[in-house]
């Protein structure tokens, strides 16, 4: 009674099928209706995209605009392509950085389109406040002032009124925008006060990353030719692996595995003597304030708990080899197969060429449009002033509309400009753009969920045809990938679409849980932020259950052509009548998959910091390291390169090993080794199982 009850709990066996020979061919599209709307959704993405380019204008963030609202570098400016601001540092007194970004890197200071830069300091200074601007500015060279500016008006008149710059600091051109040269010693200029100074100050030392950007480039210049090389190796080394596994998986997780108990071991001795020299001294927690975290590693009560948690992980490891070794052994021959399926079917290695090429597509397009969109709509000028509470200002309607063309009529009030404000809000397109940005975002987390769920349902189906191929590898098809590929689209993106969209909505939620989050941080209480925190865990674990049931859904439907939820359903209960081989293959998948990795970007790491340090010497000329500022630049960027390129590699292996392990399953409960009803593993995994087919794979005499 028991046992018919968790057979009903877990779904029924599967039955044999005479008709089955792997993945099914003759299947019809599944999901239709959220296919239908997953398309729609797709038109109405593309519909975004052509409103934000009709309406959006990026030249707004991509050009930088003068005071009258020209772009410089385009139309009459075209020969102007720089911006320089009067008062560069009136940025930092007035806004911050991320501000400043966010406005297009506007300023309350006039700026002017210039051809070049300044490269040397100027002041005004002594009789030139009487001279003109003609015999100050335009004889000496120095094209800064507005456009329209008389050239017989005096000097002092051109600074009050903001026309011409008072003061010029050597800059070079950053983004557009001329700023001045981190090494600069700030000139003495009359009027400045503490603060400014300071802000000159912090200005100078924030620019200091533009050397330093300068820097990484000529780094990356001189050294791109070898990370090439490094990317090259990882990627050699990854193929390696996963190719030898075949012949070293055995031996490879043995030592693993004792690898793990020895580390282990050593943990629990370490914290033996730990706590008995901690014990004998009489260090307790109860003499120490419990609060201070610091004074937990100099407690016996803190070894002494690792020491018992060490134990038990010692003694659950031991068990686990010593009850479930056949378990083990299955593991490890399918990784062996798995390693034989990738030997002959190596184009799966660079699907996820692909897979990249099309998320970058994705992540390209919603990036494209949010741009356009952030500018729609036109740019909106106010009158500003540097000092609006003065006298001569309170008759001057501030933050009202004003155009940047014209010249203003009030020269009473200092410094009285038209700025930048933002951009219209105005018109159907700006009033729903939140709403747009919101669908864009939707649309990108629902695209690249897709997308990965495409490359799964391809590997799935091509590794499947491997497995179910009786004599292999005579029976594999000719081109399984290109098959399955053109299979999983034909008849299972609406399948696809309906698993993504599960994984975006909780995505989207743990999204908007972090933004709460991080709004309400300050004004939290404790109970607040605990059930903050525990909201953010269950969706997290919500999110880590929904991939891996995707995961194997898409493989039952690569096989079987059924809908997704079927899919998921069979695949569920697939894995729960077999539960302790799912622990066991994907805890042992995952140790050798580390273990990969490790080797890889380690390697790689290794030698990059060899070469690239200048610690390997001999190699001739052609092959010695190049000079760079930072050496450890191209060596991080090897190492990111490798884990990049391991985890590509080790994906699809990843990939192939629960395929196999599904069919697997499946060929248990659907064959019994008859000759009638062969079983399709290899023969090592039949001799694991103590079980052999009549008609061993590769014999004729079997049934049709």
């Amino acid at each position: 009674m028991g046992q018919r009850n968790k057979e009903e709990a877990n779904g029924k066996p599967v039955k044999y099928d005479p008709s089955f020979r792997g993945p099914i061919k003759n299947r019809g599209c599944t999901d239709v209706i959220c296919c239908t709307l997953f398309l729609l959704f797709i038109l109405g993405y593309i519909v975004v995209g052509i409103v934000a380019w009709v309406y959006g204008d990026p030249r707004q963030v991509l050009y930088p605009r003068n005071s009258t609202g020209a772009y410089c570098g385009l139309g009459e400016n075209k020969d102007k392509p720089y911006l320089l601001y009067f008062n560069i540092f009136s940025c930092i007194l007035t806004t911050n950085l991320i501000t400043a970004a966010t406005n297009g890197l506007r300023c309350p200071t006039p700026q002017v389109c210039v051809s070049s830069c300044p490269k040397s300091s100027w002041t005004v200074v002594g009789d030139q406040f009487f001279q003109t601007v003609d015999e100050v500015f335009y004889a000496s060279n120095r094209s800064f002032c507005l456009p329209g500016v008389p050239r017989n008006m005096s000097v002092l008149q051109s600074l009050q009124e903001e026309l011409c710059p008072s003061f010029l600091l050597p800059s070079s051109p950053a983004l557009g925008r001329c700023l001045p040269w981190s090494n600069n010693t700030p000139p003495d200029l009359p009027g400045i006060t503490g603060n400014i100074s300071q802000g000159i100050s912090g200005l100078l030392d924030t620019l200091n990353a533009r050397d330093i950007s300068i820097k990484i480039f000529e780094d990356f210049a001189q050294s791109w030719y070898w990370i090439l090389v490094a990317l090259f190796v990882a990627l050699v080394l990854s193929l390696l692996f996963i190719l030898l596994l075949r012949l070293v998986a055995g031996p490879l997780v043995l030592v693993l595995i004792l690898g793990v108990l020895g580390v282990l071991a050593y943990g629990i001795y370490h914290c033996w003597e730990e706590y008995r020299m901690l014990r004998d001294q009489g260090a307790s927690i109860t003499q120490k304030d419990f609060t201070n975290l610091s004074v937990y590693g100099s407690v016996q009560e803190t070894w002494l708990a690792a020491l018992i948690v060490l134990a038990a992980l010692e003694g659950i490891l031991l068990l686990m080899l010593l009850f479930l070794r056949q378990r083990i052994r299955i593991a490890i021959a399918l990784l062996k197969e798995a390693s034989k399926a990738v030997g002959h079917m190596m184009s799966t290695m660079f699907y996820p060429l692909v897979t990249f090429v099309l998320l970058l597509i994705c992540i390209t397009y919603w990036a494209m449009t949010a741009l356009f969109l952030a500018t729609s709509g036109q740019p909106q000028y106010v009158l500003w002033a540097p000092n609006a509470s003065s006298p001569a200002c309170k008759e001057v309607p501030m933050n009202e509309s004003c155009d940047p063309m014209a010249q203003q009529v009030n020269s009473s009030c200092p410094g009285l400009t038209c700025v930048f404000q933002g951009y219209s809000s105005t018109g159907l397109v700006q009033r729903t753009l939140f709403n747009l940005q919101i669908y864009g975002v939707l649309g990108l987390f629902w695209t690249l969920n897709w997308v990965l769920a495409l490359g799964q349902c391809v590997l799935a189906g091509a590794f499947a045809s491997f497995y179910w191929a009786f004599n292999k590898p005579r029976d594999i098809p000719t081109f399984p990938l290109s098959a399955a590929f053109i299979r999983t689209l034909h008849y299972h993106t609406g399948s696809l679409a309906f698993g993504a969209l599960i994984l975006t909505l909780v995505q989207l939620a743990r999204v908007v849980l972090e933004y709460i989050d991080h709004k309400l941080r300050g004004v939290q209480n404790p109970i607040a932020r605990c059930i903050m925190c525990c909201f953010k865990c269950c969706l997290w674990c919500l999110e880590k259950f929904i991939k891996f049931l995707n995961r194997n859904a898409y493989i039952m439907i690569a096989i079987y052509g059924k809908n997704f939820c079927v899919s998921a359903k069979n695949a569920f209960m697939l894995l729960m009548r077999n539960v302790l081989r799912v622990v066991v293959l994907d805890k042992v998948t995952d140790l050798l998959l580390f273990f990969g990795k490790l080797l890889v970007v380690g390697g790689v790491g290794v030698l990059s910091f060899f070469f690239f340090s200048g610690r390997i010497h001999g190699l001739g000329k052609d092959f010695e390291n190049p000079h760079l500022n930072y050496y450890w630049l191209p060596i991080m960027t090897s190492i990111v390169g490798a884990y990049v390129i391991a985890s590509g590699f080790f994906s699809v292996f990843s990939m192939c090993v629960d395929t196999l392990f599904l069919c697997f399953l499946e060929d248990l409960e659907r064959n019994d080794g008859s000759l009638a009803r062969p079983y399709y593993m290899s023969k090592g995994l039949l001799q694991i199982l103590g079980k052999k087919n009549e008609a061993p794979p590769g014999d004729k005499k079997r049934k049709k």
